[in-house]
Order: C-alpha cells, then sequence, then structure tokens
C-alpha cells in the first residue's frame, strides 16, 4: 500500500508585513510576455504566448489592425505555437495535462475553432514543425524512435525513422530542401546535420564533426534561392556559428572575436547575420555583416536577451530584463530609435535587487556563480539558498525572476551556480559531466558553498539547497551526499531513483542519459548507482521537500515515491506535493502555491518563520 506522505504545508500568506506579501505575488501575477513571431509572408500576423488571463496562453496580434486576441484556453496552458507563412492560420502543440504528449492543432488566425492540423500523423512528443506553403515537415518522437513526415497536396508520407534521435530543423525558402538534426552515430547530445530534396527526400549532404562535436542547424536563408543554412558548430571547443552554402557545397566559419558563446538568426536581405552573444552570465546583441565581416554593437544594458528577431524593415525586437528590472519587449529602429515595443495590460511587476559575479577555484576549473542579497539586508552573514539551475545544459543569467525576488524578500541571500555541465562557458565545461554526472557539479556547488561562508556572505548553519528538474535531482543528492552543509533540501520535479526514472521518461532522455552516463542502467550499472540520490537517502540528515506533478514525463512520478518510501521509513520530517499537471505548471495561482509552500518550508528550516 502507497504510504501517506505529509502534505506541503501552503501557507495563507509568508509574510506578516503586506506591502512585502502583496509585492512578491504581484511579481508573478504581472503579466509578461514574450518577443512577437511573424509570418513569413504576412509579417504584419504575429503570435506571442502570455500570462495575461493566469495561464500561459497563446496570442495572436494583427499589426494592421492593432487587435489582440487570445488564441488557446487550457486547464494546464500552451506554450508551444507557430503561424503558416502566409498567416491564414495558428498552429498550436495539444497534448494532455502538461505530458508533452500530443498533436499539431491548426487554428484560423481571425478567429474560428481549432483542428487536427497533420490528422495522418500519430501522436507523441514533438520533434520539429517546419510549415511551408507546399511542403509540411513534421517530427515526431515515441519509445519506438523518432519519425519525420512530410505533407504535401493532402498527401502525407514518413520520410524518416530511427531508433535514434532526431528532428526536424528548417526548411529552405523555395522549399526545395529540408535539414534534419540526427543522432545515427549514437549521440544525442552532439548531433549531425543532414540536408535533404523535398522532391523525393533522398540526401543531398551531409555533415557530422565527429566525436565529442555537435552540429545544430539553426535556419536557411530567407532569399528564395539562396541554399545556404545557418549552423552552430563547436570545433573550437565552444559554440560558434558558420554559414553552409548547400549548393556550392562550402561552408563559411565565422571568427566573431567574441568570448562566450552565441546564437543567430538572418536579417532578411540575407546580407547580415542579428548575433546573441552569451558571456559569464550576460547577453548582447550585434549586427554581423556577412560581405565585410564588420560586427557592430546592438546597444542594450547589462542583462538578459531573452529572444530576438529582425522585421521586414531591418527593426530589431528583443526582450531585456535584468536582475533588478522586469522584462520588457522592445523594439530598436535601423536609425538607432529604441521604443517599448509591447506593453501587457496591468501593471508591471515591481523591481528586485541586483546580482553580483562571484568566482571561484574549484577542482574543475573557474566556478563562476551569480550572488543576491536582500536590499537593506543587516550586516554579517545570511541564512543562504543555493537554487540549482535545471538543464543541466542551461545556465543561470543576469535575468530578471520572480522565484529570486521571493527568497530575497523573505530574508534568505540566493547563490545561483553556472557549475560543470552548464553552457555558455565552452565545451569543455559542458561536457565535463560525462560519466559522473550529479556528483562532478556538486563539487563545483561545494566549492562555491566554502567560498561563500569564509568571505561571510552566508550562515553555514542555515544553508538551503533547492532546485527544478535536473536541479531538484542535484537538490536530493547534495543532501544525500553532503548530508552537513545543508539545513533543508527543497527539490521540484526531481530524478530521485535514477533506474526506475530511466525506465519510465521518454525516449528522448534516454538518449541524451546513454550519452550522459555512458550507457544505459544495463550497461553501466555502477555509474547510476553512485549517480542516484535514492542510493544516499539513509544518510539525509535535512529535513526535505519534494514537489512531483502526476503527469511529467521528464521526471516521472514512480521514481519520485520510491524515494519518498525509502524517507518515509526514516524518523526525519519531509513534505510531499503533488499535483496535476507535467514537468511544471503554466498556471500562475499554481506556481504561487508551490513557491509558497517552497520558501515556508525553508524559512521554518532556518529559522525565519
Amino acid at each position: 500500500m502507497t504510504t501517506q506522505h505529509p502534505p506541503a504545508n501552503i501557507p495563507d500568506r509568508l509574510f506578516d508585513d503586506p506591502e512585502a506579501e502583496a509585492r512578491w505575488r504581484a511579481r508573478f501575477h504581472a503579466p509578461r510576455v514574450s518577443v512577437p513571431d511573424w509570418s513569413l509572408d504576412a509579417p504584419d500576423r504575429n503570435i506571442y504566448v502570455s500570462n495575461a488571463s493566469g495561464v500561459w496562453e497563446v496570442y495572436s496580434w494583427d499589426r494592421a489592425t492593432g487587435e489582440h486576441r487570445q488564441v488557446t484556453d487550457r486547464p494546464n496552458g500552451t506554450l508551444h505555437a507557430t503561424t503558416s507563412p502566409d498567416g491564414s492560420a495558428i498552429w498550436w502543440f495539444n497534448d494532455t495535462d502538461g505530458d508533452e504528449f500530443g498533436t499539431w492543432m491548426r487554428q484560423p488566425f481571425d478567429g474560428g475553432p481549432a483542428e487536427p492540423a497533420l490528422p495522418d500523423v500519430h501522436a507523441g512528443y514533438p520533434a520539429g514543425l517546419e510549415i511551408g506553403h507546399r511542403v509540411i515537415a513534421s517530427g515526431v518522437s515515441t519509445d519506438d524512435g523518432s519519425e519525420l513526415f512530410a505533407t504535401r497536396d493532402g498527401q502525407t508520407t514518413r520520410f524518416y525513422a530511427s531508433d535514434q534521435d532526431a528532428g526536424v530543423a528548417a526548411l529552405s525558402r523555395d522549399e526545395t530542401l529540408l535539414a534534419i538534426s540526427h543522432a545515427e552515430h549514437g549521440d544525442s547530445r552532439h548531433p549531425a546535420v543532414r540536408v535533404l530534396d523535398t522532391t523525393n527526400f533522398d540526401a543531398v549532404a551531409d555533415k557530422w564533426d565527429g566525436e565529442g562535436k555537435g552540429l545544430t542547424p539553426l535556419e536557411f536563408s530567407p532569399v528564395p534561392g539562396d541554399q545556404r543554412l545557418l549552423v552552430l558548430h563547436e570545433r573550437r571547443g565552444r559554440e560558434e556559428l558558420l554559414v553552409w552554402d548547400i549548393a556550392a557545397g562550402t561552408e563559411q566559419e565565422l571568427d566573431l572575436g567574441l568570448p562566450g558563446e552565441v546564437v543567430a538568426t538572418w536579417y532578411p536581405t540575407a546580407d547580415a547575420l542579428l548575433v546573441v552573444h552569451f558571456h559569464e552570465a550576460r547577453s548582447s546583441l550585434h549586427r554581423y555583416d556577412l560581405t565585410t565581416g564588420e560586427l557592430s554593437g546592438v546597444d542594450t544594458p547589462p542583462g538578459r536577451i531573452g529572444g530576438a528577431g529582425v522585421r521586414p524593415d531591418g527593426t530589431v525586437e528583443y526582450s531585456w530584463s535584468s536582475a533588478a528590472e522586469p522584462a520588457v519587449i522592445r523594439a530598436r529602429a535601423t536609425d538607432g530609435t529604441d521604443t517599448v515595443l509591447l506593453t501587457p495590460p496591468g501593471d508591471p511587476a515591481p523591481g528586485s535587487a541586483p546580482v553580483a559575479d562571484a568566482f571561484v577555484e574549484g577542482a574543475g576549473g573557474r566556478i563562476h556563480a551569480l550572488v543576491a542579497r536582500p536590499l537593506n539586508a543587516p550586516d554579517g552573514p545570511l541564512p543562504t539558498v543555493f537554487t540549482l539551475h535545471g538543464g543541466p545544459h542551461a545556465a543561470d543569467e543576469d535575468r530578471f525572476s520572480a522565484y529570486r525576488a521571493v527568497w530575497l524578500d523573505a530574508g534568505f541571500a540566493v547563490v545561483e551556480v553556472n557549475y560543470r555541465g552548464s553552457t555558455g562557458y565552452g565545451s569543455a565545461w559542458r561536457d565535463a559531466i560525462e560519466g559522473r554526472p550529479g556528483l562532478t557539479e556538486l563539487e563545483d556547488v561545494a566549492a562555491v558553498y566554502d567560498w561563500a561562508v569564509d568571505s561571510g556572505l552566508s550562515d553555514p548553519a542555515r544553508m538551503v539547497v533547492s532546485g527544478a528538474s535536473w536541479g531538484g535531482y542535484l537538490t536530493l543528492l547534495a543532501v544525500g551526499t553532503q548530508p552537513d552543509r545543508w539545513a533543508a533540501g527543497v527539490a521540484s520535479v526531481p530524478v530521485a531513483d535514477y533506474v526506475a526514472a530511466y525506465e519510465d521518461e521518454m525516449e528522448q532522455l534516454r538518449q541524451f542519459d546513454r550519452a550522459l552516463f555512458g550507457g544505459s542502467p544495463e550497461d553501466v550499472p555502477a555509474v547510476y548507482q553512485e549517480c542516484s540520490p535514492i542510493t544516499y537517502v539513509d544518510a539525509v540528515k535535512a529535513p526535505v521537500l519534494v514537489l512531483a506533478g502526476d503527469n511529467d514525463p521528464r521526471c516521472p512520478i514512480r521514481q519520485i515515491e520510491n524515494y519518498l518510501e525509502r524517507l518515509a521509513k526514516r524518523d526525519l520530517p519531509y513534505e510531499f506535493y503533488r499535483y496535476d499537471a507535467g514537468h511544471g505548471s503554466l498556471v500562475i495561482a499554481e506556481t504561487i502555491k508551490q513557491t509558497a509552500a517552497e520558501v515556508h518550508f525553508a524559512m521554518k528550516a532556518v529559522g525565519l518563520a
């Protein structure tokens, strides 16, 4: 019989101060929008996602009329959407209660009922979608592997299938070429690229840079007849750009002279690229002239670029925020004029504290961390929360976060560690966790922990570790392998029992895990045992809060229950919060409820509540 685990305590209010209470909730409720995406041949027809309704949903924006309209309205929200190139329809992905398994729906841009967009393509996890006027290419992933389909003149054919990871990546402007990403070499973390002729889907060109060096196809040139494909490569140990001319059979590596890593999109005339540059937790915008090789900056304050694109008239539209200032969608005209493009209804989010950089020497090299102190914090060591990012291939940034802000309001210093495995610090740093995931990252967390205590920032008796997804996995692994460091652990949608998680998770993640661990649990059982939180559950000393979604395909519920069953046999305080959604929630009220439970749990553990 399943144990009835102690439920999480969700307080009616976190703070006695009414202003503080209103402020933290207002940050989550404040309406936000994404950078708009427009139809290829109808640029007045735009879509974006917003939480204005209290749930993240898809919205349309007709620039010609100024009309904004909510397109989707689903209990657990909708994030994935695009438009048809003629602007007549909006496509959005329809899963079940956040389980990420479903099909694409098509809905008229001007309103009307949605219908299955690709009725001849079976349901699955999405693996790319490219919509042309004549050709539609879509990818589906299931437990059997990956399948790619093409629809032309109402007829759908499967043109590719593999038991390895694969996905649709880019369609040329004249719809004669299709780029796909694949892992036929057996390593989904470092994919290869194939370009196919859309007449018969025969291979036209292949490119693979070899073991440990991924290639990511981004976009074909937006000019008809131009068969250049923009690709990310990592031949020099970090992600950089190259332009691959399929027709000529040539490529041009772009050495921009920038530290860190980059991604880019084309200018409409294909003579330049808009480059988003990431370095040490901050991003910046640049224009790269493909003819002259000149790189010029697009001035933005220090912070994070959350998305960017170039309009047909050359206007650059982008999202910007910093830790202290909420995100805003801006437009920079070709004459340099910079204005706010979209202002969602309602009050903006209250600001928060800035972050500072910390560079700490660790076993694997210099570790970059972001540190925030509560405004008007008292002198002396503070209770501190280490919020560990997910991924693992992601990074914490100097961006606005309502989640970080509420920890600061509660009196915690906040430390975010871009541990080995994080992106933006080169391929070697990202891949250093191979063969020993979890424990490698925690070596870096421990080094930053020691710095935080030695520097006088943190009180070693009041340290909390928290994270979601991979960060939740690291949290449970930390309280088990570093039991004397932590006063509490807060793990949301974590991997808790890695072998059981592998058995139940989506196939794309099994392939990712095989590449990361060096094989499956049958191939390398000792590695999975050493790197699984459940192995160390009997060593845990700190109270633990676990949050999990019933429909999560990434960190499935059974393996979390396995961990909690073991935890329940211990004389140790713990709480469990279970909710009806997937890998997190797109419902703002639910996010607030979970955040209140997390912060209150930690406050009790360190004597702040």
